[in-house]
């Protein structure tokens, strides 16, 4: 009779995990509403973020050990991806979709930063963040650093983790799963959900590095 609480614990434990993973962002500004703004981008395999959200200061490091601040994310647009090293199927999964966006955009994916924000600083160190992020691609950037700073950045982009105890002192993060587009002003400007496509994303994409050709 002892082990009922136990299992009704666990089961709610994991209505608690799936319903967090669902959850892209908390949402920090007003999403797509019936009147457009000037600057909106036009999105149809994810969501515009309308107005776009200014990001908080941040002072991270990427993975050679760099300063990754607020400025690192100006004059370009960017796919901010929440993950970690330790990840055994979204994380690589998604990278490896990433990859073959970049490879779909073809000269225009110069103009696209993809960025591995780490919910998992404790493992995450840059050496280890720079070996996980060979095998996709060497031009993405990993970014880890303090818990603080990097709590104010997760505030800003509205991106939720959760830390899952396992076996033998080992764990797991659970975490947001979309991917977070922050536009050539270091503002959120929108996100995408899963499952992703490759394809869809390029689509959505390239027209916006291209606009920031011209």
């Amino acid at each position: 009779m002892a082990r009922t609480p136990v299992l009704l614990l666990a089961a709610a434990a994991v209505i608690a995990i799936v319903a967090l993973v669902a959850m892209p962002v908390r949402q920090p500004a007003a999403v797509e509403s019936v009147v457009r703004q000037p600057n909106t981008p036009t999105l149809q395999a994810g969501v515009a973020v309308t107005p776009s959200a200014t990001l908080p200061d941040f002072s991270l490091r990427d993975q050679h050990r760099r300063p990754f601040t607020a400025a690192a994310l100006n004059g370009h647009w960017n796919l901010v991806f929440p993950g970690f090293t330790h990840c055994p199927d979204i994380c690589p999964t998604t990278l490896a979709i990433l990859d073959r966006v970049h490879e779909l955009l073809g000269s225009r994916a110069s103009g696209l930063q993809v960025v591995l924000l780490s919910v998992d600083p404790q493992r995450d160190t840059p050496e280890e963040l720079a070996r996980y992020l060979e095998f996709f691609n060497p031009t993405f950037i990993g970014v880890t650093g303090e818990q603080e700073q990097l709590e104010r950045l997760y505030t800003g982009l509205g991106v939720q983790h959760i830390r899952i105890p396992g076996a033998r002192g080992e764990y797991s993060v659970d975490h947001s799963a979309a991917l977070l587009l922050v536009d050539p002003e270091g503002k959120l400007a929108g996100y995408f959900m899963p499952p992703f496509n490759a394809e869809r994303l390029a689509v959505d994409l390239e027209p916006l590095l291209a606009a920031g050709d011209a």
